[in-house]
């Protein structure tokens, strides 16, 4: 059994016991997050989906951890200028594991 949710504008493919790394949610570590936006639903041979989301179902998921990814670097070099410029970012996420999919 699997279902696609929306988070953070982005689509993940989840499962039971699957540990995702999310874009930050405002929740502490051991709190639980209901995603009602289920895009699709799958069980087994029934698939569902929705239009544009599956009506009544809902994902469940417990707060592992706030982190941040590893740094990705930027560089924009100009030849023949003497001119580089370099940059960093390391964006924040949320790492959730699902403990419940229901539909």
């Amino acid at each position: 059994m699997f279902a696609i949710i929306k988070s953070g504008g982005k689509q993940y493919k989840v499962t039971e016991g699957a540990v995702v790394k999310l874009e930050k949610i405002e929740k502490g570590v051991g709190e639980n997050i209901e995603f009602d936006q289920v895009l699709m639903l799958q069980n087994g041979e029934e698939v569902k989906v929705g239009s544009p989301v599956v009506e009544g179902a809902k994902v469940t998921a417990e707060v592992l951890e706030q982190g941040r990814h590893k740094k990705v670097t930027i560089i924009k070099f100009r030849r023949r200028k003497h001119s580089m410029k370099r940059q960093g970012h390391r964006q924040y996420y949320t790492a959730v594991k699902v403990t419940a999919i229901q539909g």
